[in-house]
């Protein structure tokens, strides 16, 4: 490896296939994707844009599910091998992390989530209904089996809630993409700081969409990863095109400690709808990356994406590779 993990971890056993000899791209698929179907649960329409992370040797999660109400709600999942996966037929059932916030505090909805382990637990952030209006959602949990709900991070109209898996000069921090009640035709990322989870300020703007792949929207996508060069953020951008949105993704490095920074951005999208499992489904042409598995020794990543929000794919890359693709293809 030339490029550092920079507060990584060893996962030895994390799911990978080595890069096809005839694949000239620097992310590359798991040839047994969609590796969760859409009927993995007797009860789902649909499992989709979901949490993996490492965890007790093995591997937890947060998944959307929708259900066949067309519901949408949060699951956790145990994996041995990060491929097969057990999902409680069960949604989350939040506690409340303070009491006296039950009544104001209430669960409304649940998709898109995100989990990052920070100092002693695995918070979790999601789309959360405030006023049956989506704003980002913010809870933790310690095992995957009892999770606690905070107060959410911010008014409606918002998505993409994406936290950095450390404080920085002393605060946490979190990507989330200001939006409105419906399909949001816009969208910039923004990074807001907090000094205990709750109260949040600071917002800095940090990129909007650039080329013609992103012209409509973009979004912050899986929890950063720390390098030497900066922090790796893989994000998804969306193209109007004649037949809809194309939800295509790619990667930037940002400053380590002023992260509204932007050092490299890829022109291009590293991956995009192609195969039949990512242009066919309940809406058409979507990849949306919500999770990456590390392996701080080898720099292997494997990328947990939503496929035409209806399955979960799985692709991988190294840290070398796309961080040297993302400088030499930047287009700042």
């Amino acid at each position: 490896m030339s490029v550092k993990v920079i507060n990584g971890q060893a996962i030895p056993n994390m799911p990978w296939q080595d890069k096809p000899a005839d694949c000239h791209e620097v992310i590359w698929r798991d040839n047994r994707n969609p590796i969760i179907p859409r009927n993995l649960l007797p009860t789902s329409n649909s499992i989709f844009n979901s949490a993996v992370v490492p965890f007790e040797g093995k591997f937890a999660g947060v998944f959307r599910v929708d259900d066949k109400e067309r519901n949408m709600a949060l699951h956790a999942g145990f994996s041995e091998d990060g491929i097969h996966w057990n999902i409680n037929p069960t949604r989350i059932m939040f506690e409340q992390a303070e009491k006296s916030t039950e009544e104001v505090n209430q669960w409304g909805y649940g998709y898109d989530p995100r989990v990052c382990f920070i100092e002693d637990r695995y918070w979790v952030t999601w789309c959360n209904a405030y006023g049956w209006k989506p704003t980002i959602g913010v809870g933790y949990t310690y095992d995957f089996k009892t999770f606690y709900q905070c107060e959410n991070a911010f008014l409606p109209f918002n998505r993409n809630g994406v936290l950095f898996p450390r404080k920085i000069d002393g605060k946490y921090v979190m990507f989330s993409r200001p939006s409105d009640s419906g399909h949001t035709p816009f969208g910039d990322m923004y990074i807001s700081q907090s000094p205990d989870m709750k109260y949040w300020g600071e917002h800095r703007h940090v990129m909007g969409p650039l080329k013609g792949w992103e012209s409509k929207k973009i979004g912050a996508g899986p929890i950063p990863i720390e390098t030497d060069e900066g922090w790796l953020c893989f994000y998804h951008g969306v193209l109007e095109s004649c037949n809809g949105f194309v939800y295509s993704f790619s990667a930037c490095i940002l400053d380590k400690e002023q992260p509204w920074k932007v050092k490299y951005r890829c022109g291009e999208y590293l991956i995009n709808p192609r195969e039949i499992y990512e242009c066919v489904g309940d809406v058409q042409n979507v990849t949306f990356p919500c999770a990456t598995l590390c392996d701080a020794e080898t720099g292997r990543i494997a990328i947990y994406y939503g496929c035409a929000d209806t399955c979960v794919g799985l692709a991988y890359t190294t840290v070398d590779a796309v961080v040297d693709y993302v400088k030499s293809h930047s287009s700042i």
